[in-house]
């Protein structure tokens, strides 16, 4: 399938126009390419991550093939951490990951803030203008800024969930700090040209709706504000099933917020609607965008267009797309959604394969020499909340001493979806304990993780 070409229109202005609330013939498109723009030019995630030319050169190339409304210039949540000194492992198909976590050994709150000189900041602004001479006329350009929680978690690691607890005073001052330094990001990033930004921060997926009212209000408010005040549009972007804290993300005060398929959009959309604020997302990235057909993906957009209010509403990849998305599988969705009525003639005759799942063989459970630790995560590698849950699984596994076994499916894989769906596990990540359902999306405390497993050595049987 070839990509409609002759379908025009400013993209810029369309988004612009859903993000101040007024009606629309179309709807926008927004992929969150991310790393994947590499596969476009054969270059590795962790090249075009570190260097400007060739990311200018895969950015400019996805805009091409891809013609989006809005685009993201970089989406790498770790650009942040990186400036505070978490180190990171490089890896060649998503985003680094943060290895270590300064303030776990030492909790006092730093004092320093961004400058345009720090670590990748050069490139990445640099990137962003010359994005904004080159396409900034008809895209509008993204810029993505990591969250003051999940910030704050690359600087404590685990140890904040406790925090809210022992200390609440050290997280609020920890936030507030974690909001002062995202937001400079987002002044500078403004300066470059972009604009709307997105302030991604997935680990508000593993908090209560108490604890954010709490904790996460005030400096998600402020962020906002300051986007606001500089004349750019904002978008609250979560990981996860967030489902619980949709209503105190809207009253936060963003423009747009925008979701994966952990949430229901229908269910969803009343909600923001209540607000007035735009919602964004949520084609699935395994299933659908990296594992699915051309169809699978056209579907799915259609079925999002059939069932949600067209007011509001932007179309996206629940989240930043995986390295190795195939790219007819972007240029489907484009279809779809500029094309709906031509995508259903292509549809009438298509069926989904379903996935076979007599393929897959469970362990015997029930006759296991020691308890088996199995975490789905979407991919701990790119996922910041999965990262964060197979960490708190491994440690727990550690302290134990070898009395229990431990394994990660990540959803990348066609075999471990099969899995998923065998074992009906419904939102991501999530720990099973000898095929058992103990840990869905919340990162559990690590003492209550460790209490649960040791209820399962064979010395705690009935």
């Amino acid at each position: 399938m070839q990509q409609n070409t002759s379908f025009l229109r400013n993209g810029k202005k369309l988004i612009f126009d859903v993000l101040n609330h007024q009606e629309t013939a179309d709807i926008p498109w927004v992929p969150f390419s991310g790393v994947h723009v590499g596969k476009l030019k054969n270059y590795h995630a962790d090249t075009v991550l570190q260097d400007g030319e060739k990311l200018l050169e895969c950015l400019l190339e996805a805009n091409r093939l891809y013609a989006p409304d809005g685009q993201p210039v970089v989406f790498d949540l770790q650009i942040e951490a990186e400036i505070l000194g978490c180190n990171l492992l490089w890896v060649h198909d998503s985003p680094p990951t943060v290895v270590d976590h300064p303030l776990q050994s030492n909790p006092t709150i730093p004092e320093i803030l961004p400058t345009p000189q720090d670590r990748r900041l050069p490139m990445i602004l640099d990137v962003m203008q010359k994005m904004k001479s080159a396409v900034g006329e008809h895209t509008a350009l993204y810029g993505l800024i990591t969250g003051p929680f999940t910030l704050a978690s690359h600087l404590r690691g685990t140890d904040i969930f406790m925090d809210m607890v022992d200390q609440p005073e050290y997280v609020i001052d920890l936030l507030d700090y974690c909001r002062r330094f995202v937001q400079k990001i987002a002044q500078y990033y403004i300066h470059a040209g972009m604009d709307v930004i997105a302030v991604v921060d997935p680990m508000i997926s593993q908090i209560s709706p108490r604890h954010f009212k709490r904790f996460m209000s005030q400096p998600f408010t402020e962020l906002f504000n300051s986007i606001r005040e500089q004349g750019k549009f904002s978008a609250f972007f979560v990981c996860g099933d967030a489902t619980k804290n949709i209503e105190s993300m809207c009253s936060t005060g963003p423009d747009c917020i925008a979701v994966d398929e952990n949430i229901d959009m229908v269910a969803a959309q009343p909600i923001t609607q209540k607000y007035n604020i735009t919602l964004q997302g949520n084609i699935p990235l395994t299933t659908r965008m990296l594992l699915g057909q051309q169809e699978d993906n056209m579907q799915y957009v259609i079925q999002l267009l059939d069932s949600l209010d067209h007011q509001n509403l932007i179309i996206s990849p629940g989240c930043d797309m995986p390295y190795d998305t195939p790219i007819e599988n972007v240029i489907a969705v484009a279809e779809a959604i500029r094309n709906p009525e031509q995508t259903r003639l292509i549809l009438e005759n298509y069926k989904a394969n379903d996935i076979d799942l007599s393929s897959v063989i469970l362990p015997d459970y029930k006759n296991l020499k020691k308890p088996l630790m199995e975490v789905f995560t979407l991919d701990s590698s790119a996922c910041a909340a999965c990262s964060y849950m197979l960490a708190a699984a491994e440690r727990a596994a550690e302290s134990l001493n070898g009395a229990v076994d431990m394994v990660e499916y990540k959803i990348t894989k066609a075999e471990n979806i099969a899995r998923l769906m065998k074992m009906e596990v419904k939102n991501l990540p999530a720990i099973l304990i000898n095929g058992e359902l103990k840990f869905s999306s919340l990162i559990p405390p690590q003492q209550e993780l460790i209490d649960t497993l040791k209820s399962y050595l064979p010395s705690n049987s009935d």
